[in-house]
């Protein structure tokens, strides 16, 4: 596995229709350091309104903060709300969009396996987020809103899971059995 050598800077999204949240990273070797987090919210009462608001949004932070990759949290489906699910999944959609119309890769992570990256649980609450991405990003205080330090630990996870491994040359290395 190749090492990475220079600083590399992650968005993770949180998707809503009403508040996508976003945050954005800086990471190399052992060290990351938060650079900015913050939410873009969508205004206006028809749907395609309320997209084109998250999109425009989207791309305002992509070409502000320049990031090598984006990363997203993956919608989780619960089966009383289809219908919720299914808009989550059109805000999901247009943000994806946008990562791809930059140019970036776009990494896709359930939303606990990024509370277990942070956490060691699944099942963490927000609260138990919230105070993970403080304690990784070494602030005074808990992240604000709730929508931003999702998206933050999004964006943690991405270092945790994908790009750690990349600086510090801690891959998986497989060891074959001797027996056929």
């Amino acid at each position: 596995m190749e090492r990475v050598s220079t600083m590399h800077r992650v968005v993770g999204f949180d998707p809503g229709l009403n508040v996508t949240g976003y945050g954005i990273v800086e990471c190399a070797g052992q060290s990351v350091r938060l650079v900015e987090a913050g939410t873009v919210r969508s205004r206006g009462e028809a749907i395609e309104t309320r997209l084109a608001t998250i999109h425009a949004g989207v791309r305002e932070v992509l070409e502000a903060f320049q990031p090598q990759a984006m990363a997203i949290e993956q919608v989780f489906a619960h089966a009383r709300f289809p219908k919720a699910a299914i808009l989550l999944g059109h805000a999901r959609g247009v943000i994806c969009l946008a990562g791809t119309q930059a140019g970036l890769p776009v990494h896709h992570y359930l939303p606990n396996r990024v509370k277990s990256a942070l956490t060691g649980s699944g099942h963490a609450g927000k609260e138990q987020v919230q105070a993970a991405v403080q304690r990784e990003l070494g602030l005074t205080q808990r992240p604000e809103p709730a929508d931003a330090a999702d998206a933050l630990a999004v964006a943690l996870a991405d270092w945790h899971l994908r790009l750690r491994p990349l600086f510090c040359g801690t891959g998986m290395v497989r060891i074959r059995s001797s027996r056929a």
